[in-house]
Formats: C-alpha cells, structure tokens, sequence
C-alpha cells in the first residue's frame, strides 16, 4: 500500500495558507486540498465544532484516496483535534498575522502546539525555499553558484537576513565570511557567538549555508570581472536604519 505524506499548512484566514499551498502543491506535483473549495463541492458551511469535524474527515478521506505521493491540505484547522484526525506528516503553521477578518474564527484558533516549520512573513519565494526543503534536504555543493557575504556581523541583525534572503534566492546557497574582529574597537562577539546568532536565525535553511572565519579583511582587489558579480542589494529605508551599532549599546 502506498504511504500518501500529508502536509497541512494551517493559520487564521488571510495568513497567506491558500496562495501558498496553491504554488508548492504544483512543485512537488501533490494534490491539493483547499478548505473552501471542500466546503464548496458538499455546500456545507457549518463552522460549528461539529462543522469543522465533519469538514476534517472529509479532507482526511479525499487525501487518503490521492494518487500521488503529496497531499498538500490548506485549512484553518483552529482546533487541536483536527490535527489528530487528518494526521499530516508535517506541519506548516501560517503565523503571519495576529488575527483574521472573522472573529468568531480568532477566538477559537488555537496556536498549534507541535511543528514543523513556523513562517512569520509572507514571502512566497522564501516560505516555498523553506518548504521545499522540508520534503527534501538540500544537498551543499562547493561546484554550485554561490553568494558570499563578508562582514563583522556585530551582532547579525535582521538587515543581514534580507541580503541573506536575497542570496538563496539569486543561487540556492550562501557563504558566510565572518571578519576576526573580535576585541578591535567596538566588536564584543567571539566568532563563536556570531555564528551562534547566525545559526539560530537560518535554522530554516540550515543546509543551505556555511559560516567560515576569515581575516579582518578591509580592501578588496580584483583585476577583471570573470566569474563573479559584485553586486549592492538595496533594502528598504526601514532595514537601512537597523544599526548594529545602536543594537550593541542597547
């Protein structure tokens, strides 16, 4: 009998779960389960506990009958009993907003209380990245285009995880050059407690980058453009203004 892996990406409505789910479900060619469109085809529209039970054995059901190996279900699934019935092999919780345009829904979502992956932004490149990793780990290749990052990274902020995000985007993987300058000037963080910091903040894409130590390095010289784009990211004003300086004397 073929194993069918459940993935159930759950969150108040308008968290993003449909625009997402709708995307992932066509990369790893799934099936695709949308809590509205269920509802839809038995016109039932009973948001009871009794409606969203009955509306959880329906999507168990209909996902246990696919042929393929992905069933990807999108639903709010406000109650911790429907994960016990439709059992999904993971768990993608929507925490992007703090409530939801019907209040009724608000005041009985429950936070789920296992997961496998919490997404806080609504960044459909990103967030399918992450999920896509999920079902399949990410194998580091030194062969594969690369994106490298250089700083002091006293302490690494979120300024740093946009640029970040911009690298995995433009090649998969990023290296991670953390300057020795630990006890210069203003720098109190040891490499070790950067890339703590680091690792703490990309655990979504833990095979994605590496973090090396590296001199001070303070000028960089280069011949001809061959093989390699030096390139600026412009972020937003709002992500400009973080100071790593600021974050230190606070």
């Amino acid at each position: 009998m073929k194993k069918i892996i459940k993935i159930l990406i759950m969150g108040l409505p308008g968290s993003g779960k449909t625009f997402l789910a709708r995307r992932f479900s066509k990369i790893i060619d799934a099936d695709w389960l949308n809590a509205d469109k269920i509802r839809g085809r038995y016109n039932d529209w009973d948001f009871s506990h009794e409606g969203i039970a009955r509306q959880v054995d329906r999507m168990k059901i209909l996902a246990e009958k696919s042929k393929k190996k992905f069933v990807v279900a999108d639903f709010v699934c406000p109650l911790e009993k429907q994960i016990d019935i439709f059992k999904p092999k993971i768990i993608i919780w929507m925490d992007t907003i703090k409530k939801g345009r019907f209040r009724s829904m608000n005041k009985l979502f429950k936070p789920p209380k296992k997961y496998d992956l919490r997404i806080k932004e609504k960044e459909l490149e990103i967030n399918l990245i992450k999920l896509q990793d999920k079902i399949k780990r990410y194998r580091w290749h030194s062969k594969n285009p690369t994106v490298q990052m250089l700083g002091r990274f006293q302490p690494w902020h979120y300024g740093h995880r946009k640029i970040f995000e911009k690298g995995i985007k433009e090649t998969g993987q990023v290296l991670i050059f953390v300057k020795d300058v630990h006890g210069l000037g203003d720098n109190p963080f040891t490499f070790i407690q950067v890339k703590k910091n680091i690792d703490e903040d990309l655990k979504d894409f833990k095979f994605r980058y590496k973090v090396l130590k590296v001199p001070n390095i303070t000028n960089i010289f280069y011949g001809r453009k061959v093989g390699y784009k030096i390139k600026k990211i412009n972020l937003s004003k709002e992500i400009q203004k973080i100071s790593a300086t600021k974050i230190r004397k606070n």
